[in-house]
């Protein structure tokens, strides 16, 4: 259901007749699906070869940003805690690790705590086309399987 769910939002971005557009009648962003491809390509031709993370806004709208995230490598445990995530896995393939304790934690901004590992988190394999809603202040973590991982992610305020 959730592979079917991301299929459909991928089958929108092809089947829009426009490219990227915004206009005062119509405040909505929009990507064509060749402007997301064109931009995945841009970013992994800028990647150094030790480069392990990329990460560049497609669309905004004041604070909340839809960006393409690029991993080569994983990253470290994390959590936001007053920000929800939202990705479709676009490319690639890896794992996902959520729940569980993040052990020792740190701030790294106010919105981002890293740790060393996640304990007791659930473990799922990641393809293209899942859909992926992570709670604030819920840890997790990103696995790559093979050469690459591409998300589309969003990050969501949470509501007081």
């Amino acid at each position: 259901m959730i592979r079917w769910l991301g299929a459909g939002l991928l089958a929108a971005f092809a089947l829009a007749p426009e490219a990227s557009a915004q206009t005062p009648a119509d405040p909505a962003g929009f990507a064509a699906a060749a402007d997301v491809t064109a931009q995945v390509a841009e970013m992994t031709r800028a990647m150094t070869p030790g480069q392990g993370f990329a990460w560049k806004p497609l669309l905004s709208s004041g604070a909340t940003v839809a960006a393409i995230e690029i991993w080569r490598k994983p990253g470290r445990p994390a959590v936001h805690p007053d920000q929800a995530e939202y990705a479709t896995v676009i490319a690639g393939a890896g794992t996902l690790v959520s729940g569980g304790t993040l052990e020792q934690p740190v701030t790294v901004k106010p919105d981002l705590i890293e740790g060393s590992r996640i304990v007791g988190g659930t473990t799922r394999p990641l393809a293209p086309g899942d859909v992926i809603l992570i709670p604030a202040g819920v840890p997790h973590w990103f696995g790559i399987t093979g050469d690459r991982l591409v998300l589309l992610g969003t990050k969501l305020a949470a509501k007081p």
